[in-house]
């Protein structure tokens, strides 16, 4: 049996633990039984993840005399909708979830977003556990309790901060996982050294490629090294109150509006938009003189070399991204504050961005 890495997210009486190791979703029965409090629990998952791992966790809870419900969710970010969250708390009522039972999340970032809401809203909230199945999840959405759907304005823009039971994490389900999305979880990974650990970047232009290519040691190394600094961070921040948090947006405020912009669908995928985004906020900083442009053109070069896209390219105009920018949850007094950064590993947030900055700024990005 292989060894299980346990990390605490310390967060008072709302402590839970992550644990990390090959094979854990074959004996996740004995690893959630004890969180329940009657043998029943109900699982939401997609029809990609219901084809591939579903079957493992079925057989695991059974063996465990654990009953179950199972909802599956059509694949694709186009899930996270209201009409997709007001099936499931529906599905949760008509099956008989109590206040007292747990929701089982097992899918990638957009099953543990609606799963994890519907949980939060159901009763006025029931437990839930988070199991991911994407690189992604793994590495940074399962961690931390943020739940959300999307809106037509824009993504994420209604949910709670809901934190799970436990996260299990099973890095042997992303043997089925497609390269691409295997690149797009990378991108989350690459953003914790540029974040605050510039050594853990230089790990990642060392090990970027064995990681994508499922080396099962870098790979291990990796989650468990973002997990940690998510744990940190979170308990640190919980709720985006002292600003600590709020760094692991590097990059995501240019993301949400590109993927809001492409449809919200398989066009462009959330990674692949944090990539861009990243780039973009190094682009940025530099032009501002926080950091050089060497650093600038380091981060665009390895998160290329890892096969991410680093340009908005003919997606949209900068006037249209810059609107869309003005939904963010970071817009205050009709201002944005972005992540930026004052070299590898020192992210800063940085206030006070009119609409026409950004979309000036963005306009010179696409004529680069």
């Amino acid at each position: 049996m292989s060894a299980v890495a346990r990390i605490e997210v310390a967060l008072g009486d709302r402590s839970y633990p992550v644990d990390i190791g090959p094979g854990l979703l074959d004996r996740v029965g004995g690893w959630l039984g004890p969180l329940l409090t009657r043998p029943r629990t109900f699982i939401v998952t997609d029809g990609n993840v219901a084809k591939a791992q579903l079957p493992r966790l079925a057989r695991a809870v059974e063996s465990a005399g654990i009953g179950y419900a199972v909802r599956v969710l059509p694949a694709g970010e186009a899930s996270k909708s209201w009409s997709e969250l007001a099936a499931t708390v529906d599905w949760l009522v008509a099956e008989g979830c109590e206040r007292s039972d747990t929701v089982v999340a097992l899918g990638g970032g957009v099953v543990g977003d609606l799963a994890g809401f519907a949980a939060a809203i159901v009763k006025r909230g029931c437990a839930h556990v988070q199991i991911p199945t994407s690189l992604m999840a793994q590495v940074d959405s399962s961690v931390g309790g943020k739940t959300a759907i999307n809106l037509a304005a824009g993504k994420n823009l209604a949910g709670a901060f809901h934190q799970p039971l436990a996260v299990l994490i099973d890095p042997s389900t992303l043997a089925t996982l497609p390269t691409r999305h295997m690149r797009a979880g990378y991108a989350e990974i690459v953003k914790y050294g540029l974040i605050d650990d510039a050594d853990f970047f230089t790990w990642c232009e060392r090990r970027g490629a064995s990681v994508i290519e499922r080396d099962a040691e870098p790979l291990a190394y990796a989650i468990r090294h973002c997990v940690v600094a998510k744990a940190r961070i979170v308990a640190d921040d919980e709720r985006e109150k002292s600003g600590t948090r709020a760094l692991l947006n590097l990059g995501h405020s240019f993301a949400h509006a590109l993927e809001a912009e492409a449809g919200l669908g398989e066009e462009l995928l959330h990674g692949e938009a944090v990539a861009i985004g990243i780039a973009l906020a190094f682009a940025l900083s530099a032009e501002r003189g926080l950091c050089t442009a060497e650093d600038a053109d380091r981060v665009a070069t390895h998160v290329a070399a890892m096969g991410l896209p680093t340009r908005i390219g003919g997606r949209a105009s900068g006037s249209a991204l810059a609107r869309a920018m003005m939904s963010d949850k970071k817009c205050v007094g009709g201002r944005l504050t972005l992540i930026l950064a004052q070299g590898i590993g020192k992210a800063i947030a940085a206030p006070g961005f009119e609409e026409r900055e950004i979309a000036a700024f963005l306009d010179r990005s696409q004529a680069l």
